[in-house]
């Protein structure tokens, strides 16, 4: 016996470890999602799927479940970001040489890890799309009306900011096709060249300059198989990467080979839902968690992507090739991933982590300073703080680089690209460095309370670091840095807020106002961003005088509401009072509560937030997936796990909504968290053991996840001691 999955027949027993059946990849296509759909591997550099018509911000990635309206297949899109760009490459069957798009329907759409597939009217034409990590492969099944085909090359569209500034194309032969496109718009100067193979002769015809061509063949009776690979080098690297990942012109090959790949990573954890939980609106079926569960883990794979060639090579951030003997990275949206995303690749993807730091390293030696937010070699400086500093103390912190060749040297060099990333005069540090934190009333300055806050917890890191390495002067320098919030705290009503270069408090003052251009926050509010403390928890509470207070204005968080204003940023959504799920700077406040001994208030909370912020379906995210960070906050919270410190590896146990997850830890070990008596009233942990032990803290730490073994969490109705001694507290 036999199933159809994605235009692959697999069989029974087959299916049984066929992971991606359970990832439903239009989830996050709809709504403000921003979810990137078609065909990719994990991690690849290539990300081959149907291209729309720019509308709006909610076509950030090239395609949006509201429209029906396809301009090409392209080769590489970003998921869930904030801002459009890419759209490299696109290829689209047309019926006359004037036609430059097509309509489609959402019911002849089929897509699955690593396969797209839509049936074309006009023309009409089945498009079949697979990929491996360089190099995209499309299968066209034209009708059998049809006696020759037209397919449109378009160099001239992007998505988003992407403005194509220079192409070309040249036919080298009679079935390949080779050129580049260079762009600026978020990637200020991103190249791309390209060579396409196809698997019958054909006829370049340029109908606007290098900007666009036109394909015309003959004898099509039998389906047309391209395949086109990428380089960010040059078109002889783009044939290397052909030669090297797609020799042959088996599609279903290629498309079994990428859900090999799928399925070995979805596989690094494997769950047991609860019999009583779903996570849909509407079905009772528990599939559904696995669903939304693995369609999380599907998207947190889809970034950080390859960024060099088969050969090593990759464009540098100062603009040069250079080649190294690591896979270099790009596509780091850190002041996202930094939360979540980069602590749940520490557990899952420890062979990873080297290419990581090294990828940072490099880009430090090229642009002097580690990536804020690093797209196709450029830094395009986008978000506030430094969020590289994190990801890479996290890494020190955690003990990798003990396990990196020239482990010394490179804690130090890592060490050196911290505090000199932390001591430039741009982007607001000049001030910070002269007032102590960073006023509203110097030259050029917005945003300057959630700047501070981001600059104070990279600052935490970077002291963590100089700590470990037993540097004393920079520890002390770096620790008294992190606490600058400090100064922006009002005591008589508990909010942060934005100072004069004389100290004085920002007046008039509303703390649920937010405005997108000229705010002391970043897409945010003042009830969202005064919990931005995750480094020194404990110090906050201290501001506002006793845990009591603290806890009667932070609960008054998940109850207030108010009008944000006109200028208020979408990205403020996913709200339950002025808790903001659907952007990152809240994503590690429900966890506060185990600081302050009360995890059992944390416990519903996650439940809520679990249960109505994602969900089965096209609109299944309450925001932006963010590269990842919105589908690594519900993994590691679906385990009841979570790291709210930026770095050092301290997770904090929270509800898991499973009844069992195990996950490959590396070296060949494995970690589970198994519950007990779990179910969706049964939310509040009881008692722990960890291998067997008792276990009183409400907190687990890396290296105990990292040796392998057994959390087993007791659950109950009602709220329990168990986290609520200071003891036991993170």
């Amino acid at each position: 016996m036999a199933v159809v999955a994605g235009g692959m027949w697999l069989s029974i027993n087959a299916a049984d470890t066929d992971y991606t059946r359970f990832v439903n990849p239009r989830i996050g296509t709809g709504g403000h999602g921003h979810v990137f759909l078609g065909a990719n591997v994990p991690f690849g550099y290539v990300q081959l799927g149907p291209t729309q018509p720019t509308r709006g911000w909610d076509w950030c990635s090239g395609y949006h479940h509201s429209d029906s309206v396809l301009i090409g297949f392209g080769h590489q899109h970003l998921s869930g970001t904030g801002i459009g760009d890419l759209g490299d490459i696109a290829l689209l069957p047309i019926a006359s040489e004037t036609q430059r798009q097509t309509k489609f329907s959402h019911a002849s759409e089929t897509v699955s890890p690593g396969y797209y597939a839509v049936k074309l009217g006009t023309p009409n034409v089945f498009v079949e799309l697979t990929a491996t990590k360089r190099v995209g492969m499309h299968r066209y099944t034209f009708g059998a009306d049809q006696r020759s085909a037209l397919m449109l090359l378009d160099l001239r569209q992007g998505i988003g900011w992407d403005r194509m500034t220079q192409c070309r194309m040249t036919q080298e032969s009679a079935t390949v096709v080779s050129g580049y496109r260079y762009s600026t718009g978020w990637a200020k100067r991103q190249k791309s060249y390209f060579v396409a193979e196809f698997s019958r002769p054909v006829v370049l015809e340029k109908v606007d300059g290098d900007t666009i061509g036109v394909l015309s063949m003959e004898n099509i009776r039998e389906p047309l198989l391209v395949k086109v690979a990428l380089s960010a080098v040059s078109v002889e690297n783009a044939k290397l990467n052909l030669q090297k990942e797609l020799p042959d012109w088996d599609f279903q090959k290629t498309v079994a080979a990428a859900r090999e790949a799928w399925n070995q990573e979805l596989s690094i954890i494997k769950i047991k839902p609860m019999e009583s939980e779903n996570g849909s609106r509407e079905s009772g079926d528990k599939s559904d968690i696995r669903k939304i569960f693995y369609t999380a883990m599907y998207h947190s794979m889809t970034a950080p992507s390859v960024f060099c060639d088969v050969n090593g090579e990759y464009l540098g951030a100062d603009g040069k090739v250079h080649k190294g003997n690591f896979t270099n990275y790009t596509t780091l949206s850190l002041w996202d991933t930094y939360r979540a995303a980069h602590p749940l690749q520490t557990l899952i993807h420890p062979e990873k982590q080297a290419d990581i730091a090294q990828t940072f390293l490099h880009i430090f030696q090229e642009q002097g300073k580690l990536p804020v937010w690093h797209l196709m070699g450029n830094e395009t400086d986008c978000m506030v703080g430094n969020p590289g500093i994190p990801v890479l103390a996290d890494l020190v912190l955690k003990g990798f680089f003990d396990r990196f060749e020239k482990s010394g040297y490179w804690k130090n060099e890592a060490f050196e690209a911290m505090k000199t990333s932390a001591m430039l005069d741009e982007r607001g540090m000049k001030d910070l460095k002269q007032y102590g934190y960073l006023p509203f009333d110097t030259e050029g300055a917005n945003e300057t309370v959630a700047k501070g806050l981001e600059y104070a917890l990279a600052d935490w890191c970077v002291a963590q670091v100089a700590k470990k390495l037993g540097k004393k002067v920079d520890f002390q320098y770096f620790t008294n840095r992190s606490k600058l919030y400090q100064k922006h705290f009002d005591p008589s009503d508990g909010f942060l807020k934005g100072l004069s270069s004389k100290g004085e408090r920002r007046t008039p003052f509303n703390p649920f106002r937010s405005s997108h251009r000229a705010d002391d926050f970043t897409e945010g509010n003042a009830w969202q961003y005064t919990w931005l403390v995750p480094h020194d928890v404990h110090g906050l509470v201290k501001l506002f005088g006793s845990e009591q207070r603290f806890t009667e204005k932070f609960d008054s968080l998940f109850i207030v509401s108010g009008d944000l204003g006109e200028e208020a940023s979408p990205d403020i959504s996913g709200l339950i009072g002025q808790y903001a799920h659907g952007n990152e700077p809240s994503h590690h406040i429900l966890y506060l509560y185990n600081y302050v001994g009360q995890p059992w208030k944390g416990a519903r909370l996650l439940r809520q937030t679990m249960r109505e912020m994602y969900f089965n379906d096209f609109d299944g995210l309450s925001g932006n997936e963010d590269v990842g960070q919105m589908s690594a906050w519900y993994i590691l919270s679906a385990m009841g796990l979570y790291q709210v410190e930026p770095a050092g590896g301290k997770y904090c146990i929270g509800s898991p909504i499973l009844d069992e997850a195990t996950m490959q830890v590396g070296d060949g070990k494995t970690f589970t968290v198994k519950t007990t008596n779990n179910s969706a009233e049964n939310i509040y942990v009881q008692r722990a053991l960890l291998n067997g032990k008792p276990y009183t803290k409400s907190y687990i730490w890396f290296s105990d996840i990292r040796r392998g073994g057994t959390l087993e969490l007791q659950m109950g109705p009602q709220p329990s001691d168990f986290g609520t001694k200071k003891k036991d507290r993170p």
